[in-house]
């Protein structure tokens, strides 16, 4: 589980928009969850796949940004993001895995999967990040 107690309260706006929650956080590492509901969907009637890239760029982008020090926050930006689709998803819990695959003093890259409610994996993408002056050690700095 989460080193924080309340990984939800780092929540973001856009989380709230689309229904997902940080589910585990740690340091290189984000699962987030969506249950997608008729709001997710396209005309196919399966998950859009605007949503799923959400949801990946949002687990990728949080993998970066835990923080050690309570109180203090870290930022980034994403600077490119790739995915592969390879499976629909229908409604249900859409689960996102990142994990932060190396890092410099500036950038870090992410690998992250995307899993329906069978577990099955349905899509999978590569991202880059670049933290946010003041973000980029593990202690971040104080929230303003």
């Amino acid at each position: 589980m989460s080193s924080d107690p309340n990984p939800v309260k780092h929540s973001a706006p856009y989380h709230r928009l689309l229904g997902m929650e940080v589910d585990e956080w740690r340091e290189g590492f984000a699962r987030m969850v969506m249950l997608a509901g008729p709001d997710h969907m396209n005309r196919s009637n399966i998950v859009h796949g605007g949503a799923i890239l959400s949801i990946i760029d949002q687990a990728a982008g949080m993998c970066g940004l835990w923080c050690s020090v309570p109180g203090n926050t870290r930022k980034a930006v994403t600077i490119d993001l790739d995915c592969r689709f390879t499976g629909q998803v229908p409604a249900g819990r859409v689960v996102a895995e990142a994990k932060m695959v190396s890092h410099g003093r500036n950038i870090y890259f992410v690998r992250t999967e995307v899993f329906n409610a069978a577990g099955e994996m349905v899509a999978f993408g590569s991202s880059t990040h670049r933290w946010r002056k003041g973000s980029e050690t593990v202690e971040g700095s104080p929230a303003t």
